[in-house]
C-alpha cells in the first residue's frame, strides 16, 4: 500500500523573524542563476518552517527580487503549523502539509531550504534524507540543509545538487566575533560531530581560526578588513574558496565540499 502520511518527525519549531536572512541572501545571491534559469515558474521550498510560518514569507519576498513568478512553498509535518500559514497565503506563497516527501503535485523544486531540520535526526538518517530531497530537484535544483543560532547572528548550511554535496557555507555576525570557530556548534547534523581531530571539518575551523588569530593586528581597521583578510590567507594557504570578497564582506565563506567531508 502506498505511503499517505508525511514523511519525518515533528520538530521543536523554534523560529524567529530574519532568523534565515544570511540564507536567503546567498540564495538570492551567488544562488540566484538557478532561478533566473528556470524556464518556468520556479519553486522554492521551506521544509519544516516551524511554529511561525514568518521564514517562508520572507523567503518569498527576497526571491521575488530576483524572479517575480517564484513560487515558494512553505511545508510543514504538523497540521496546525499549516493552518497558521493559510492567512498569509498569496499568489506565489502557499502552504501544505507534507515532509521529506515534499508534495508539489508532481512538479519538481528549484530550491528546498532544510534549516534546523535534520540537526534534530541522528546522524546515520541524514544519508537517506539528502538523497529523498534531491530526488525532488529540478536538474538545476539546489537543496540546502543547514542550521543557524536563534537570531540568525550565527549559521552553517551544506548546499547540493542531485549529484549530492558540494559546498559547506559558514556565516557570522562580525560584530563582537571574538572567533569563527565559535560556528561549530551551528554546523549541519552531518559535521557537527566530526569537528574532532583527524576530520577535515576539524582542520578547516582550526585553520579559519589560526588565521583569525594572525590577522589580529588589522582589528583596529574593523572586523570587516579583517575576515577579509582572514579569507584572502586561508585561500593563499589552499584552501578551496568557492567566493570571493563580495560575499567575505558579509561575514561569510564558502569551501569545496572535498575540504570538509567527513572521513
Amino acid at each position: 500500500m502506498a505511503r499517505t502520511s508525511p514523511i519525518g518527525t515533528v520538530t521543536r519549531g523554534t523560529t524567529n523573524p530574519n532568523r534565515l536572512r544570511r540564507c536567503d541572501r546567498w540564495l538570492a545571491g551567488p544562488q540566484a542563476w538557478r532561478l533566473r534559469s528556470a524556464t518556468a515558474s520556479p519553486i522554492a521550498v521551506d521544509l519544516g518552517y516551524g511554529a511561525s510560518p514568518v521564514t517562508a514569507v520572507e523567503l518569498h519576498e527576497r526571491l521575488s527580487a530576483v524572479r517575480p513568478d517564484v513560487r515558494v512553498v512553505g511545508i510543514e509535518i504538523e497540521p496546525s503549523r499549516v493552518e497558521l500559514g493559510r492567512p498569509l497565503e498569496v499568489p506565489g506563497l502557499s502552504f501544505r502539509l507534507g515532509g521529506f516527501e515534499v508534495p508539489l503535485d508532481g512538479e519538481s523544486a528549484t530550491v528546498v531550504r532544510a534549516f534546523n531540520v535534520l540537526r534534530q535526526y541522528s546522524e546515520e538518517e541524514v544519508p537517506d534524507a539528502w538523497d529523498r530531497l534531491c530526488s525532488r530537484l529540478t536538474p538545476d535544483g539546489l537543496l540546502v540543509d543547514g542550521t543557524c543560532d536563534e537570531i540568525g547572528r550565527l549559521a552553517s548550511w551544506v548546499a547540493l545538487d542531485r549529484s549530492g554535496p558540494l559546498s559547506l557555507t559558514c556565516s557570522w555576525h562580525l560584530r563582537g566575533l571574538a572567533r569563527p570557530g565559535v560556528v561549530a556548534e551551528r554546523l549541519p547534523k552531518a559535521l557537527i560531530h566530526r569537528n574532532v581531530p583527524g576530520e577535515r571539518v576539524h582542520d578547516w575551523l582550526s585553520a579559519v581560526d589560526a588565521e583569525w588569530a594572525r590577522q589580529a593586528p588589522l582589528a583596529s581597521y574593523g572586523a570587516r578588513q579583517r575576515f577579509v583578510a582572514v579569507a584572502r590567507g586561508l585561500r593563499e594557504a589552499g584552501w578551496p574558496l568557492l567566493d570571493g570578497p563580495a560575499r567575505w564582506r558579509l561575514g561569510e565563506l564558502t569551501v569545496a565540499w572535498s575540504a570538509v567531508a567527513p572521513s
